[in-house]
């Protein structure tokens, strides 16, 4: 039996596009942009000023707090400016500018062969803080927070979320078939900072190459297994991933840390193994450019703050014209109307689409299908809910449990009528997170 939650729905998956094709390393040409806000927490503060000269690995922005990361260069160049910059978050973010001269110069990086049993959880937790190491399946939380927690003594489970369930996405698959060593290094670490702590990778099962490579890397391993996941979206979601491999539940108000569990991203543990073995901070990953409008969809190893554009053309640009295009995956990306924007640590893909389905269809009244609920791994009533957020009615939006969703677009992507429920619903519990911060 395949290890899996309730709900959730099958779209067309699109991986077959790029899932077996080589990384292309990709040297950046034009001027990098580094937003100092790449990360859920405290903006970055910059160290470098108009006319300084940088080099690849330089730290140039710290981080401005315990819940900050810090910022380092991914070329070599001279900064043209400190000011704000669009991002694929749809604002500007103040950021720095450096003309990159292409010639990649970099630090040196000391590389650290200790034996795991002989490094302390002090040294693994400093090299991923100086790093700038952050949760890079979307969400951007800094990792050196993410692995302090207060009761550490009660991590007993480690799990990276190898789903990859956005369609279209393969970066993490490339990343285990090329680097399944430095995946499983980057897991092992983590599990030497809790004591007694074990390993999950977990992968859906429709990837049974990475499934069988890691078995067989894990052979006899007393420490990690792999399990194989049901292909089903959103399987890679924290609270659906938790309760498939562990059968522990955590709602909007928990953390994994308090069912004992810590979840981490392929890329992630693979960039916590480059900085605590060769000293590497955080300045590239990989990124999926697909969709039929693409000439050539692939992954690329894509330095930060590389241009989107630069991107799109070194994946052949486009053979078609696009009517939409989307940072991230089609169910939780956002849709972007210019490539003019920088690759940041939370990029995952870039998506070109021929047909915007969305907009061709207009919201009819809802025919109380019950779709919706049928799908919703958050186990709540969307169709209640929207009714609620058309009357504005915070209370009875509270009381239908409203702030459990977790925004997969799951009741969207089947809802017959077309209506707009999770655009709705997100930007509802956006409303309420505000009020609580004031």
């Amino acid at each position: 039996m395949k290890f899996t939650f309730k709900g959730g729905i099958h779209p067309f998956e699109g991986k077959e596009l790029t899932m077996d094709k080589d990384v292309i390393e990709y040297m950046p040409k034009g001027d990098m942009v580094y937003p100092l806000s790449q990360h859920i927490g405290a903006p970055a503060t910059a160290l470098v000023k108009k006319g300084d000269r940088v080099l690849v690995g330089q730290l140039i922005a710290e981080a401005s707090g315990f819940v900050s990361a810090n910022i380092h260069s991914s070329v070599s160049g001279t900064v043209k400016a400190v000011e704000p910059r669009l991002t694929s978050s749809g604002s500007k973010v103040n950021s720095i500018i450096v003309e990159n001269d292409g010639l990649f110069e970099s630090v040196e990086f000391i590389p650290n062969a200790k034996p795991i049993e002989e490094l302390t959880k002090e040294e693994i937790l400093d090299a991923i803080k100086k790093a700038g190491i952050v949760g890079m399946g979307g969400a951007g939380f800094p990792t050196h927070v993410k692995l302090s927690p207060k009761e550490p003594d009660k991590i007993d489970t480690i799990i990276v979320n190898a789903s990859e369930c956005e369609p279209y996405l393969t970066s993490d698959y490339r990343r285990l078939m090329d680097e399944a060593d430095k995946v499983i290094e980057g897991l092992r670490l983590v599990i030497s900072m809790f004591e007694g702590a074990k390993g999950i990778i977990a992968v859906e099962d429709n990837k049974p190459k990475a499934i069988k490579l890691l078995k067989d890397k894990l052979v006899g391993d007393k420490d990690i297994v792999v399990n194989s996941m049901k292909t089903k979206y959103p399987e890679g979601a924290e609270r659906q991933l938790i309760y498939a491999n562990t059968g522990r539940y955590i709602n909007s108000k928990m953390l994994p840390a308090d069912v004992g569990c810590i979840v981490h991203n392929v890329d992630t543990v693979y960039a916590i193994c480059e900085a605590v073995r060769e000293g590497r901070p955080l300045i590239d990953r990989l990124v999926t450019v697909s969709g039929d409008a693409v000439e050539n969809p692939c992954n690329i190893n894509t330095r930060m703050g590389t241009n989107y554009k630069e991107l799109v053309e070194a994946a052949g640009g486009f053979k078609n014209d696009p009517e939409k295009i989307i940072a991230g995956g089609p169910m939780m990306g956002k849709a972007i109307y210019t490539l003019d924007i920088p690759a940041t640590k939370s990029s995952s893909a870039i998506l070109c689409m021929t047909k915007d389905e969305v907009s061709e269809y207009e919201p009819s009244n809802c025919i109380r299908c019950g779709r919706c609920i049928d799908v919703c791994p958050g186990r709540v009533m969307p169709s209640t809910l929207m009714d609620l957020v058309e009357r504005n009615d915070i209370d009875g939006f509270l009381k239908y449990n409203g702030m459990e969703c977790c925004e997969c677009g799951c009741c969207s992507y089947v809802c017959p009528a077309k209506r707009h429920l999770t655009q709705a619903i997100a930007g509802t519990r956006k409303e309420v997170l505000a009020s609580r911060k004031k």
